[in-house]
């Protein structure tokens, strides 16, 4: 009996060190070629024996084949697709940048009966949101809402009007998971519910989870928001900035070294306290009383970071940060009474990728 189980060991792993010897990986980024993002979901597939993969959140691929030559396709929505002939003979490290490609057609009309994802897809109740598309729906008060526009989502609803709160088949907001850059954010809004904490300016990507959540996110009862921030442009400066009714925003990203290292920097702030003050302190013109809310004040603002080096072709390294506040006070004068009470958010993390 124990020579039969050490002849069957033997003879797996003579199996499996033949199967390594004959099997070699291809590697890699696939990146912006206009900005050094890494681009998640990029398609890296082999036409001939139909095998690929797809680049995860860090933009990083790696496709396991035969010993061979293959002409290998790296191709994304809106961005150039590319051809590389590869021989594999050994592990192979390529990274990629694709360009972005405009086409000019006539009008194509296509109608066709959408496939069953739940029979060939894993990823169920899985959603991914583009800024882009968040970006062009009509918002208010000129501020783009994170939150408020996954409550567009089918099983997603909210409180109310104003509440940025998520609702998940039938789960409250606490019962969310909410991670920016794999980093916990336990108060999500800002003015009671109204506006969320993430500026748009500064996310890359955005996946909702609404129900069989992966084991790495623990145990969450309705859903996982999962957001990751930009990298920031690795290859020239770039601002971008906004004013609306109630809030200013702005946006700084650049190369600390050219396609070696970036950062991104993005600032918000209200200025409720300063449009409102004229109204506070009016005077009843009847009764000459000042307004019972004279003194009080109340503003927001937030400021998101991070930082990314390339150590080498392996190892990267992100840190990333979050900080921001929402301030009520109250002052009178003719007491000498003043208080001011601050609340909010502070949430950082540090990652190496290998």
């Amino acid at each position: 009996m124990k020579f039969k189980i050490f002849t069957l060991l033997l003879a797996n792993v003579l199996f499996f060190n033949s199967f390594s010897q004959n099997s070699f990986t291809i590697s890699g980024y696939v990146q912006d070629d206009e900005s050094g993002e890494n681009l998640i979901g990029v398609s890296i597939y082999d036409k001939l024996s139909l095998k690929g993969t797809v680049t995860n959140q860090y933009g990083f691929y790696s496709l396991t084949l035969k010993k061979g030559k293959y002409d290998i396709t790296y191709s994304f929505i809106g961005l150039e697709s590319q051809n590389k002939s590869v021989e594999l003979n050994k592990d192979v490290r390529l990274n990629i940048s694709l360009k972005s490609n405009t086409i000019l057609t006539d009008e194509v009309i296509v109608t066709g009966e959408k496939s069953d994802q739940n029979v060939s897809s894993s990823n169920m109740s899985q959603v991914k949101i583009e800024v882009s598309n968040i970006k062009q729906l009509p918002v208010i008060l000129g501020e783009v809402d994170v939150l408020k526009s996954a409550q567009l989502l089918p099983g997603i609803t909210s409180n109310g009007e104003g509440s940025s709160g998520l609702y998940v088949r039938g789960g409250g907001p606490d019962q969310n998971l909410i991670l920016l850059d794999e980093a916990v954010v336990y108060n999500a809004s800002h003015l009671f519910g109204f506006f969320s904490v993430f500026n748009a300016d500064a996310i890359k990507d955005i996946n909702i989870i609404k129900g069989g959540m992966p084991a790495e996110y623990g145990g969450r009862l309705s859903s996982v928001l999962d957001i990751t921030m930009k990298d920031g442009n690795n290859k020239k400066y770039e601002a971008d900035g906004g004013i609306g009714l109630l809030s200013s925003r702005l946006t700084l990203q650049g190369p600390i070294q050219k396609e070696k290292s970036s950062f991104i920097l993005s600032g918000r702030r209200t200025y409720i306290d300063v449009l409102s003050q004229p109204f506070l302190d009016r005077v009843d013109p009847e009764t000459g009383e000042p307004n019972p809310f004279a003194g009080s004040g109340y503003y927001f603002y937030d400021l998101t970071s991070k930082i990314n080096y390339r150590v080498s072709d392996k190892d990267r390294l992100y840190l990333s940060g979050y900080f921001g506040r929402d301030v009520f006070s109250f002052a009178n004068s003719d007491n000498g009474f003043a208080i001011e009470i601050p609340w909010g958010n502070a949430t950082g993390s540090l990652r190496w990728n290998h």
